[in-house]
């Protein structure tokens, strides 16, 4: 493919379907663990206000399953349409692991939303609570082949050549590919934490509308908890990630910290301006060595730049993905790590011992309700960016896995695509922020017995 303008719209195109797509099994995963947590604590105490969190909280669990099932759908066509070169080339791989995912993953949650929808009335307790249970089990699984996937391309190992076709030599180095252990732990985390902000804003959102709310309360206490516990754990993992990112993928961290040369003692850049024509950071704020400190923990340590992977000699083979999207993506992720970790921290001890919430930890809350969203979108843009040129590194570039599409056609179908996501993306943010605004119902009171409350579908 010689035609780098038609390269930018197929990669914008797939780029918005995956990212679009990304939002609601980032929500979803932590979301369904979320829900087992609120049935089992009705099924303990009996109280009414329990069922009735868990019922509201299901609905917006089922809406958001529903959106990435169809979304799904959309981003797996554009494997024949877009790039047909990624099967042909590395499908004896990638085909079985998305098969896998489809046979031990989405059939699991697809069976077992129904129980969980429209059981609670028709089975026993503990048969709704083991369907929700494997729900939530099912969002594991599909999450765990989809990143080994995803880990396998950006750190292929396990691969063999056999008469000319690429296939797999050992199945399980496929899977527990050098990142795959740190991109699992920093998608679930993420997801985790995006989830309990999720929770804890719309129930903020309720309070502030409904003060009295006890299920709301409750909700918001749970998920400013779940946050403070899994926020620094997700900065310690992303930072392990980042060290196994250096040893397998220098060429991304060199872009994400914008070196452009190969130095010892090299600076951390605070903010710049990535300038790709001059080499150069404009208006540079600098830490000196904190960069090889971080990385490798010295000093002095040598942190290898662009140059080591994309010379500037003319005619040089690029093999550095560009600079300014990695550079200011991997810090909006940072910086909304650091703000969701203070929230988090800061709202717990404001609600201890069952304090109620001050308003303007309310507004805060309700503010950072898709704070999560936003850091995982940047930490996506940081991993499928920074591994450019290659589609599958050191294999597939991704220029050679593109299809011959006109120019006009991926523009018109571009257009549509965005049109169509921002009415469904402004569609389900209208449709949760009316539940989280009607709540649970105000009558209803923490302690209420088990006896009177009737469980029907949610």
């Amino acid at each position: 493919m010689d035609n780098p303008d038609l390269l930018l719209l197929a990669r914008s195109q797939f780029g918005l379907n995956i990212g679009f797509h990304i939002l609601f099994p980032s929500l979803t995963i932590g979301l369904a663990w979320i829900l087992v947590y609120f049935r089992i604590r009705y099924a303990r105490s009996g109280d009414a206000a329990w069922l009735a969190t868990y019922k509201l909280w299901t609905k917006v669990f089922a809406l958001s399953f529903a959106m990435g099932v169809v979304t799904g759908i959309t981003m797996s066509f554009q494997f024949g349409t877009n790039w047909p070169g990624f099967m042909k080339q590395v499908g004896n791989i990638a085909g079985p692991l998305l098969a896998f995912e489809v046979l031990t993953a989405f059939f699991l949650e697809a069976t077992f939303l129904g129980v969980m929808l429209f059981g609670m009335n028709r089975v026993p307790a503990w048969v709704h609570i083991g369907a929700t249970v494997l729900v939530a089990f099912g969002t594991l699984f599909s999450a765990f082949w989809i990143l080994a996937l995803n880990s396998w391309m950006q750190t292929p190992t396990g691969q063999v050549m056999a008469d000319g076709v690429l296939i797999a030599g050992d199945w399980l180095q496929v899977i527990f590919n050098p990142s795959f252990p740190y991109r699992m732990t920093h998608m679930l985390l993420a997801s985790g934490l995006t989830a309990s902000f999720v929770v804890a804003g719309l129930s903020a959102w309720r309070l502030l509308r409904a003060p009295a709310d006890v299920s709301a309360l409750r909700t918001l206490r749970t998920g400013v908890v779940i946050a403070a516990v899994i926020a620094p754990l997700q900065i310690f993992a992303g930072d392990l990630h980042g060290l196994n990112t250096l040893e397998h993928q220098p060429a991304k961290i060199a872009a994400m910290e914008a070196l452009w040369n190969t130095e010892r003692g090299a600076p951390l850049v605070l903010f710049a301006l990535p300038n790709a024509e001059t080499r150069h950071n404009d208006f540079a704020i600098e830490v000196p060595k904190l960069a090889s400190l971080i990385l490798t923990h010295d000093v002095d340590g040598e942190v290898k730049g662009i140059e080591a992977f994309a010379p500037a000699a003319p005619g040089a083979d690029q093999l550095a993905p560009p600079v300014a999207p990695l550079f200011f993506a991997f810090r909006v992720m940072l910086a909304l790590g650091v703000l969701m970790l203070a929230v988090a921290w800061i709202g717990a001890w404001l609600l201890r011992r069952g304090k109620a919430p001050p308003g303007w930890l309310l507004w805060t809350l309700a503010g950072c309700t898709f704070s999560g969203w936003v850091a995982t979108l940047a930490g996506w843009l940081v991993t499928e960016i920074g591994r450019q040129p290659w589609l599958v590194t050191g294999i597939l570039r991704t220029s050679q896995a593109m299809g011959r599409i006109p120019e006009a056609q991926l523009g018109a179908s571009l257009t549509g695509y965005v049109l169509v996501y921002a009415l469904m993306l402004g569609a389900y943010m209208v449709v949760i922020t009316h539940l989280a605004g009607k709540g649970t119902g105000s009558d209803i009171r923490s302690g209420a017995p088990r006896a009177p409350v009737q469980e029907e579908a949610v």
